[in-house]
């Protein structure tokens, strides 16, 4: 039981009639108001892929996606999509999208591998988005502008989260704190990277952290990242300090994605040069694609950190083991 919190004296403020409601609340204003500020279309997205496509986001390279074979079309095979990263580019291009639109779907998937507690489940829900951008525009100043965008929906949510529940005070900061991954290296030498994530957030409230995907001077990255769609050197995470759980909790990973350049130099970086062979890989080298920025939202992360819940379960259906479902039930932890 390691990995589960059980913040002293925890209950929910909620019923689970209430939660329903109060989920719905959350994601109808969120949904609607991050549409608005990054001009984007709600599109519908798929929930399997052809692996050989190379669509499929990869993760961190270890994360093992699920598979099936569909029978009338000679078992052939399919994956759950990751995530929809990839496929976000070519549904920009195929839809006739132009620079300074994008789109946002809902993405579910299965990652099997996942280990499970507060924060962490087997089924994944977020909101995917991408953005057409000019060439030019592919630069820290286009990444940061888009997290101070998607920062203030998040503030917006919580402030109208506080108007309809009185138990919800504001707890975010008006401005996000910036920092990469190489600076936090020099401040936190000696934590690991999440301990260096847990300090930087509980001190600032909430960090937008920068550039990860590369080694840092100790040899390793600060954290994993496919080599194939964000740009190692312009992508970030939206981390705020979550004081129920006492954790720094991510909502967002962000990132302008990757062009000829970045993702031939990250293939060889990341010891798989052989996926430039792939159809996405050859659209991006040979410049089919549009230059983007995108990323994903986690619906049930913000589910959660509005409506001040202390696992994950709270605000999301998922399998959990029998000891968390025991103890959850235990704790008055109301697991849907």
């Amino acid at each position: 039981m390691s990995n589960l919190i059980l913040p002293p004296g925890y209950h929910s403020e909620l019923n689970l009639y209430k939660t329903q409601a109060a989920i719905k609340t959350v994601k109808d204003f969120f949904q609607s108001l991050l549409a608005e500020r990054l001009h984007l279309l709600r599109v519908s997205a798929p929930l399997f892929v052809d692996p050989a496509s190379g669509l499929n986001d990869n993760l961190n390279g270890v994360e093992r996606p699920v598979t099936f074979d569909i029978k009338y079309q000679g078992s052939r095979e399919a994956e759950i999509v990751q995530s929809l990263a990839k496929w976000k580019r070519y549904a920009l291009k195929k839809y006739g999208f132009s620079v300074g639109e994008g789109l946002y779907t809902d993405m579910s998937a299965i990652r099997r591998d996942e280990e499970a507690d507060n924060i962490h489940s087997i089924y994944v829900d977020q909101w995917d988005w991408e953005k057409i951008i000019a060439r030019e525009d592919r630069n820290e100043d286009t990444l940061k502008e888009t997290v101070r965008t998607v920062y203030k929906v998040l503030r917006k949510t919580e402030k109208y989260m506080s108007i309809h529940f009185d138990y919800i005070e504001e707890i975010l900061p008006h401005d996000i704190f910036f920092v990469t991954t190489r600076e936090l290296e020099e401040m936190f030498p000696e934590y690991t990277p999440k301990e260096r994530e847990y300090f930087i957030a509980k001190a600032k409230g909430a960090v937008c952290i920068m550039q990860i995907g590369d080694d840092l001077e100790n040899g390793k990255p600060h954290d994993g990242r496919a080599p194939d769609y964000d740009d190692w050197s312009l992508n970030a995470d939206i981390v705020v300090y979550y004081p129920v759980l006492d954790i720094a909790l991510e909502l967002s990973s962000m990132g302008i994605r990757v062009d000829k350049t970045a993702l031939l130099r990250q293939l060889e970086k990341a010891g798989c040069p052989e996926r430039a062979s792939l159809p996405f890989h050859r659209a991006v080298i040979n410049e089919e694609l549009p230059f983007t920025i995108g990323g994903g939202i986690g619906q049930s992360r913000i589910c959660m950190f509005f409506l001040r819940k202390a696992h994950i379960g709270e605000v999301q259906c998922s399998i959990w083991p029998e000891e968390i479902t025991r103890c959850a039930e235990e704790n008055g932890l109301q697991l849907l």
